[in-house]
């Protein structure tokens, strides 16, 4: 791992997996040469730069009387506007004459043996200072007396950049900024497609893959969070790249509010990346001596496919990224009463949903929504966080200790950033909540934002919330999110600022976060926005493990599930297992089915343990057993995709998890629908130690020991299931939505 600088101002980032090298052009702005494979060090790239020895047509020449050096056609690393480059720009800024020309050109560079840390936002962070360094390379414009900072760490033992980018107004007058990303990115087209993760509520982060045209192309959300229709990611793939061969260029943006990712391929054939804030309604004012931070990129390589590129990430975010007790220890199996009951409970319902519970092995009991204010239905209470009475006469309190009594741990679930109109917070306070004066505020799920950009609500929302953790036995905090934000407009900005209230909404939202789980260090937070409507980056700097989606139906987590497994670790994904019919789909899949799904991520239930069948029980308890016994290896294993639930007509799936010494793995293999007289059927098991023997005990299976290059090159074959009419047992076996899990484990010499 190094910093190599040239003598003619070439910067080559290098660790044993990637280099990364940008180079001062002769007009003073920062050019890109190269993002890929690592390549040996040698004093002169510059046979790297792009530069036409003609005059180029219809492209202005940045350099008087050097023909040819154009910004519309070299590759840049952080591009302004309106001096001849017109793809778009990583930032752009009103001046008080009207103008948004602007002229950053280098003035210095600093290398550190450290990784800075963003203030106020979420950002990576390392153990030691040997495993990273940083570049850090300002660019000033003279007449704005005004800096731009870009900052590039790379790492010891990671294909990985994290770059960020920040900028100071040091002169007499106010600069606002209607655009200022994050990073950019200007790359050679080699025949790379885009692959980015989009969907909706109850459908999150199904795979896209789209051709990269002349043209460009916006993944972004405007709904004041990341959201499910679009998660903060993008990746560049070669054309033929699949999971376990090509190139792939991820780009994943640690922030969890308004963003915005672009692919443009100009007249050349040159790609520009760029990610950060969207500029969709922000503006921001820098007064003389301000400064402001966008949000940090992490810039993620493999060339041997995308398995690989997730691998990395998640080993990254693991180590990296998510903070605290939590980090990586084992998550609980929890029980949350939500599908159970809904708003329709009481004391000692609740207690006999945890009595069961706690009988077939569950570990922590959730409460959900409902137990505070007037809260029976999703119309009142919501912000009045003290307990009621009614359903709860010794309170939250109260109950939680008797939960604990039972054995069982407690959590409970709050969604601190939203309000009831008809509830005492919003009767006292109505002006706390985003809505615009003399115009009708928008409802959505009967309920208002609270402006988490204000001091005062933060303080509320801290003294209620943590008054309540102080005087329970509280282990977990499930924090929701159900609504995306409208009426965009805060009391305490003047009107030249409102275009700051998004950023300083999420702003508020991460300092609040902050200041509870650090002095609740103990509680396992779960993040939860409607689902998956905030599954990013930044919300994992703050809770290690966020609610996957509000679609609890094990066929459709077969894809989302996948999806999310592109970025994100399988220890951050809540998956229960819960009814049938399944409350989003109506679909009914057996009880095994459900759980080999959900082992795969921070299992629990979410059903009414006292309604399932005596059988169900005896298997509810054989997958709790087995689920302990295997925990360390499901949460926390390495990750392989293998069969994809986007390909071949979603008929089957398989995915499997590796321990770190690969003596041991578990397979999941999961077929949707039913085939009469089926062939043989087989897998592919990649990642394990070709020299290992192994053994896998399964009737099944054919075979018992294999080799491990045998499993990854010739797989394993499935015994022939069909229907045998002198044999009725086997109708048992038949059917839709069908699932095997099946361990491996090494063979000691």
């Amino acid at each position: 791992m190094n910093i190599y600088v040239n003598s003619n101002l070439e910067f080559h980032l290098q660790n044993n997996y990637i280099s990364y090298i940008i180079k001062i052009l002769e007009n003073g702005d920062l050019g890109h040469l190269y993002l890929g494979k690592r390549l040996n060090h040698k004093d002169n790239f510059s046979n790297m730069l792009q530069i036409f020895e003609h005059q180029v047509p219809y492209t202005p020449e940045q350099i008087d009387g050097v023909s040819g050096f154009a910004l519309d056609s070299l590759k840049q690393e952080f591009p302004g506007a309106g001096t001849g480059d017109y793809k778009e720009p990583a930032y752009v800024i009103l001046q008080d004459n009207g103008s948004r020309v602007t002229n950053y050109k280098f003035l210095k560079y600093e290398i550190l043996n450290e990784k800075p840390p963003l203030k106020g936002l979420p950002h990576t962070y390392i153990l030691n200072n040997d495993e990273v360094k940083t570049l850090k390379i300002t660019l000033r414009d003279e007449l704005l007396n005004s800096d731009i900072t870009l900052t590039y760490s790379i790492y010891k033992n990671f294909p990985i950049i994290t770059r960020s980018s920040s900028i100071v107004n040091n002169g007499e007058k106010d600069l606002t900024l209607e655009r200022f990303l994050s990073f950019n990115l200007d790359i050679v087209q080699k025949n790379y497609e885009l692959l980015h993760l989009s969907g909706a509520w109850a459908r999150e982060r199904n795979i896209i893959t789209t051709p990269i045209n002349q043209n460009r192309i916006v993944i972004d959300s405007k709904r004041g969070a990341s959201s499910s229709n679009s998660n903060p990611f993008i990746a560049l793939k070669e054309k033929n790249a699949d999971e376990f061969k090509g190139e792939y260029i991820g780009i994943n943006l640690v922030y969890s509010g308004n963003f915005i990712g672009q692919v443009e391929k100009d007249h050349y054939d040159n790609i520009r990346i760029n990610m950060g804030i969207n500029p969709f309604n922000f503006s921001w004012i820098l007064e003389k001596g301000e400064s402001f931070q966008a949000p940090e990129v992490v810039i993620n390589y493999s060339d041997s496919g995308l398995n690989t590129l997730s691998q990395n990430y998640h080993n990254f975010y693991k180590n990296h990224l998510i903070r605290g007790v939590w980090k990586d220890k084992a998550r609980p199996i929890l029980i949350n009463n939500w599908e159970a009951t809904y708003f329709d409970f009481n004391e000692e319902k609740i207690l006999q949903i945890a009595k069961k519970s706690k009988e077939l092995g569950v570990e922590l009991f959730v409460l959900d929504d409902g137990w505070f204010g007037t809260r029976n239905g999703d119309t009142s209470g919501l912000g009045d966080w003290w307990s009621n009475l009614d359903k709860l006469p010794n309170g939250v309190e109260g109950l939680s200790k008797k939960i604990n009594d039972l054995g069982l741990k407690f959590g409970l679930w709050f969604e601190p950033e939203m309000v009831n109109p008809d509830s005492e917070l919003y009767k006292n306070n109505p002006h706390w909540a985003l809505s615009v004066p003399k115009r009708k505020p928008t409802l959505s799920r009967n309920q208002l934002t609270l402006d988490l950009g204000r001091s005062d609500v933060r303080e509320y929302l801290y003294e209620k919330i943590s008054t309540i953790l102080k005087n329970s036995k509280i282990s977990y905090i499930k924090w929701d999110m159900n609504r995306n934000m409208t009426d965009i407009w805060s009391g305490v900005l003047e009107a030249k600022r409102q275009g700051e209230v998004a950023h300083r909404y999420i702003l508020g939202v991460y300092e609040l976060m902050d200041k509870l789980t650090s002095e609740f260090p103990n509680i396992l937070f779960e993040s939860c926005a409607g689902g998956g409507n905030r599954f990013d980056p930044g919300m994992l700097y703050y809770m290690p493990q966020i609610w996957t989606s509000d679609n609890t139906d094990a066929i459709e987590r077969l894809k989302i599930q996948y999806g999310t497994s592109i970025v994100y670790p399988i220890s951050s994904m809540g998956a229960h297992v819960s009814a049938v019919p399944n409350h989003q789909t109506g679909r009914i899949t057996s009880i095994k089915t459900r759980a080999n799904v959900a082992f795969f991520g921070a299992f629990g239930y979410e059903l009414d343990l006292n309604k399932i069948t005596l059988k169900e029980a005896e298997e509810v308890k054989k997958q709790i057993e087995f689920f302990k016994e295997n925990r360390r290896l499901l949460q926390f294993g390495t990750f392989y995709r293998i069969e994809s639930p986007f390909e071949n007509g979603f008929q089957k799936t398989s995915w499997a998890v590796i321990n770190e010494d690969k003596s041991e793995a578990i397979i999941g293999v999961y077929r949707v629908l039913s085939i009469p007289n089926p062939n043989f059927d087989y897998i592919t098991i990649p990642g394990l130690n070709p020299n290992f023997k192994y053994k896998i005990t399964d009737e099944d299976i054919l075979g018992e020991e294999f080799f491990g290059d045998e499993l990854a090159n010739s797989g394993i074959k499935f015994r022939k299931i069909g229907l045998d009419v002198h044999d009725f047992n086997s109708l048992e076996k038949l059917g839709d939505f069908r699932s095997k899990l099946f361990k491996i484990s090494k063979i000691n010499p």
